[in-house]
């Protein structure tokens, strides 16, 4: 079976950067696509942002540009470069992946003050 590994969420300034980062726990398991979402408290999840396999992006809009995701060679692991963060972005951030199945990660806080 296999689990997506979250890494990287914290506490930080507005204004600040995080890099989030997840991976499956076996190398060798390629995913056709993977995504972050993102669950503020009192909120329902959100999609923020997703990559396919052949390294197309999709955003949220109101990202406008300050996130970016990637994925490594092997299509295991999948990384959000979070910048200029706001109070707003403030969430539990879960990491997804599909492979004929659905998998999530258990999620990693980001907190950004003001």
């Amino acid at each position: 079976q296999v689990q997506l590994v979250e890494s990287g969420g914290g506490l930080v300034q507005a204004g600040g950067s995080l890099r989030l980062s997840c991976a499956a726990s076996r190398r060798n398991f390629m995913f056709s696509a993977m995504a972050w979402y993102r669950q503020a408290p009192g909120k329902e999840r959100e999609f923020v942002a997703g990559i396919y396999a052949n390294g197309q992006t999709k955003y949220l809009d109101s990202i406008e540009g300050r996130f970016t995701i990637s994925k490594n060679v092997a299509g295991s692991a999948v990384y959000l470069q979070m910048n200029s963060l706001k109070p707003e972005d403030t969430a539990v951030y879960y990491c997804h992946g599909r492979s004929g199945y659905e998998y999530w990660g258990q999620g990693t806080q980001v907190t950004v003050s003001s």
